[in-house]
């Protein structure tokens, strides 16, 4: 199956931000109560009542209005179904769970449909900022109906990085590194939306990122104009069998080619 022509995209988008809303009043009715807390294995962070509840709104709605498409979200256990769909929900019902467990401001949801491989409708909303990213494939992305643009500007030694501490070390950039200013931005959703927005110039990920995490942001990326790959400069597939992207270089298509020249 080829991805879908424009037209199912924007419906695609519509369908996700009719749900994101949904899921945001959902999490907001658990925020700040001292929702019940579980911690996953090996580490790999909190999760709340509030995730599992949104986790269960987006599936069962999603899934109803597109029977035909997979899923994959962090909280459901995944399965080898979604790899036989022609299209797959790439969700993070709540990106920013440690924010939400503290009763800060800077979680959200990040909601993605990826049609073989690439990603063609994502809606990053962060409720308690007031703030709906939205993107569709061949479409634009925008923040509140404001169109998105990347930054311009090419100079590896100038401008600010979105990223965190330890991208600059040496062992990353063969060439030298970058002399960017270094800022950062959590959740990842909201990190890589902040750059679709233009507030920084860069962002370099130099280990694995699960999808979920990635498949918002990415399409808001590519649809504010920046160049968006792996840090080797390969393309990003989405709804892989081990749903895992070896991480991620993104910046305008002039600076990408500079930072991935530093690369080597």
């Amino acid at each position: 199956m080829q991805a879908p022509d424009p037209a199912q995209a924007r419906d695609d988008l519509a369908l996700l931000t009719e749900v994101a809303r949904a899921a945001a009043d959902l999490a907001l009715s658990f925020h700040g109560r001292n929702p019940q807390v579980w911690h996953k294995p090996d580490e790999a962070g909190p999760v709340t009542e509030a995730d599992l509840a949104v986790d269960a709104l987006l599936r069962d709605t999603l899934t109803a209005a597109r029977p035909d498409y997979g899923w994959l979200s962090e909280e459901t256990p995944d399965t080898p179904d979604r790899l036989s769909r022609p299209a797959a929900f790439i969700v993070d019902p709540i990106d920013g769970t440690r924010a939400f467990v503290a009763g800060e401001k800077t979680w959200g949801h990040s909601l993605a449909i990826a049609h073989e491989g690439e990603v063609t409708a994502a809606v990053v909303l962060m409720p308690m900022l007031g703030k709906l990213y939205a993107a569709a494939r061949g479409a634009g992305a925008w923040l509140n109906d404001e169109p998105l643009a990347a930054r311009a500007g090419s100079d590896p030694d100038s401008g600010a990085m979105l990223a965190r501490r330890g991208v600059m070390d040496a062992e990353h950039w063969p060439g030298g590194p970058p002399a960017m200013d270094l800022s950062n931005r959590s959740p990842m959703a909201y990190r890589l939306a902040c750059l679709a927005e233009g507030r920084f110039d860069a962002t370099f990920i130099p280990k694995p990122i699960w999808e979920w995490d990635l498949a918002g942001g990415m399409l808001l990326l590519t649809e504010s104009g920046h160049t968006a790959t792996d840090p080797s400069g390969a393309p990003l597939r989405f709804n892989a069998a081990h749903p895992r992207a070896p991480g991620l270089l993104a910046a305008n298509p002039a600076l990408h080619a500079a930072l991935l020249a530093r690369r080597g």
